[in-house]
């Protein structure tokens, strides 16, 4: 064990002991130097078999959340591999866990227990959209926990696994008992995948809202109403008892779906169904009378089914089955997200018909604006809905928004355009830091483009950050690595590769009057043409795309020699 007042690898100073377990303790630390307080795990090597698995789904958990990032889930600093233990430095969170909430204070109020639903909500959403996707498996009150500010943390990725496609069930059994889905007991050949976590989450607020674990029922959960008379229709008895449907097939199908039920609880209230059911046989009534009198039954009939018909999932498929038109499937997706701004499903499959032909035209844009930007009567726009509630939809939305304008969009104000979209999202704690290094280098770019275009004199004379040398570094940049994996596809890796052969193509001589040398342009137009050449064509999009910038690079060379030739015989 650790003592207080020692020293860890020169720099982590053991203030106190603040929790432990079976194998492992939790020391409160500090370094002085950065004047940071840190949580030091210790979990001690001990030989037995226990200890060999203990310590498997220690290394799980520490390369698990080195490649993560969110706010809901703590940060690994450091490992340190000692003779008799491991040491990991984390993140030091500040407050209690939602089991020590439970233990001292009994059932939780509701509207707490939806807010932090929603938090782990989001957090879970998170982890089943990583590549592959990670399966939390054992959320329960003991491994969340709450800081002072509201927010809570995800902690314990000892059971997390990675998805694994094709694969027909987990090789062993892991989670808490009670909080567990019946599918992670292992012998079910199912595989756990996102709606394990979802069971696990709806009885994890289970016991939040009752104060009955689930495994003081025989692992059966119960309606809410039966322990508590008070939760009796309530949307949220509703939301538990989908959420821990035996069957994955009956339970929400993505954090999605639960996100939406959880922001929209009181909706499934029996009493405001009841209202709704009360206005909507008036409705109806009123429409039967009018239209016996104008069409008779038929055309009532038909009028009916077409409106039992305007749900979210109808407009959404008739948007994708409107191929011919963006205009008629852009009045689709309008309505689907008019019906439910906060779901994200509207927005993204409208930019994913989009991009089929990476091609991105004036009347897509205008189409696009048309759906985001509706207000429906109001002051707040759809989009302004899906920001509110799901942050994290809004930035990955508004960055694929962005790179459409970047890379495929026809109007000669593409840049300025996608600069003002990157502008939104610089400073996002939602997206990955390769995508918002990204980011952040289009916008100065789509900067530079919009004073190009306006003419600046800054462009002429200076060294400045509006200058054709800064703009040529921030260009050689954003080329530099692996683009494939820089941008997200070889699509845009093509469309960067266009681009530089392009600006050296039109800009040569600028380029050469702030210092930049014909070695210097031709070792950028050799670097991009190795680039091209470990490229895949995945179709014929993409390869008639490598043809057009091979030819460009060729253009390009001969521009730089010209020119270069040119001074040379002056």
């Amino acid at each position: 064990m650790l003592g207080v007042g020692s020293v860890v690898d020169g720099k982590y100073k053991i203030l106190s002991e603040v929790g432990h377990g079976g194998m492992s303790v939790v020391y409160l630390a500090i370094n002085e130097r950065a004047n940071k307080t840190w949580a030091i795990k210790e979990v001690r090597k001990d030989g037995s078999n226990g200890s060999e698995v203990v310590q498997q789904g220690l290394v799980a958990e520490t390369e698990m959340l080195k490649k993560l990032d969110h706010p809901n889930l703590p940060s690994i600093i450091d490992v340190i591999d000692k003779d008799d233990s491991f040491l990991i430095v984390m993140d030091f969170i500040e407050g209690r866990s939602l089991q020590d909430l439970l233990k001292h204070g009994g059932p939780q109020e509701p509207d707490k227990v939806v807010e932090w639903a929603k938090q782990l909500c989001d957090v879970l959403g998170y982890l089943h959209s990583r590549t592959p996707p990670i399966i939390y498996r054992d959320m329960k009150p003991a491994n969340v926990m709450l800081e002072p500010s509201g927010r809570v943390k995800l902690i314990d990725f000892g059971t997390a696994r990675e998805y694994k496609v094709g694969h027909a069930g987990d090789t062993t059994w892991l989670g808490t008992r009670g909080y567990a889905a019946p599918e992670q007991f292992g012998d079910r050949g199912q595989q756990t995948d996102a709606r394990t976590d979802i069971y696990c989450l709806g009885a994890t607020m289970y016991h939040l809202l009752t104060g009955y674990s689930p495994a003081d029922t025989n692992l059966a959960i119960l309606p809410l109403r039966q322990l508590n008379p008070a939760f009796a229709g309530t949307g949220l008895e509703k939301i538990v008892a989908k959420c821990c449907e035996p069957d994955p097939r009956d339970r929400y199908q993505s954090c999605a779906e639960l996100m939406y039920a959880l922001e929209h609880v009181h909706d499934a209230d029996d009493a405001a169904m009841r209202s709704r059911n009360r206005k909507w046989r008036v409705f109806w009534a009123s429409v039967a009378v009018a239209l016996v009198g104008v069409v008779g039954m038929v055309g009532f009939r038909v009028a009916a089914n077409r409106a039992t018909a305007n749900s979210y999932d109808y407009y959404i498929r008739e948007a994708q089955n409107s191929v011919e038109s963006i205009t008629e499937a852009a009045e689709y997706y309008r309505q689907a997200m008019r019906l439910r701004p906060s779901a994200p499903d509207a927005y993204m499959k409208m930019l994913g018909a989009i991009d089929t032909d990476m091609v991105f035209t004036a009347e897509e844009s205008t189409a696009l604006r048309r759906c985001i930007m509706d207000t429906d009567g109001s002051t707040r726009s759809n989009l302004s809905y899906l920001e509110a509630s799901n942050h994290r939809a809004h930035d990955e939305f508004v960055y694929q928004l962005a790179n459409d304008y970047y890379f495929f969009y026809e109007g000669s104000d593409n840049r300025a355009q996608a600069a003002n979209w990157y502008g939104e999202i610089l400073e996002s704690t939602y997206l990955t830091d390769q995508q918002r290094e990204l980011a952040n280098s289009l916008y100065t770019i789509g900067n530079y483009y919009s004073a190009l275009g306006s003419g600046l004199s800054v462009y002429a004379v200076g060294e400045g950050t509006g200058s054709y040398l800064t703009f040529w570094n921030q260009m050689v940049e954003l080329t530099d690595g692996d683009l494939v994996v820089k941008t997200g596809g070889a699509h845009y890796a093509i469309a960067l590769y266009r681009e530089m052969a392009t600006q050296i193509y039109n800009n040569t001589g600028n380029f050469k009057s702030y210092g930049i040398t014909q070695s210097d342009m031709q070792a950028q137009l050799d670097k991009i043409e190795r680039g091209m050449a470990d490229l895949v064509p995945e179709n014929t999009t993409i390869a008639e795309q490598m043809e057009d910038t091979a030819a460009l690079i060729t253009q390009a060379r001969q521009m730089v020699d010209t020119t270069f030739a040119r001074v040379s015989a002056g």
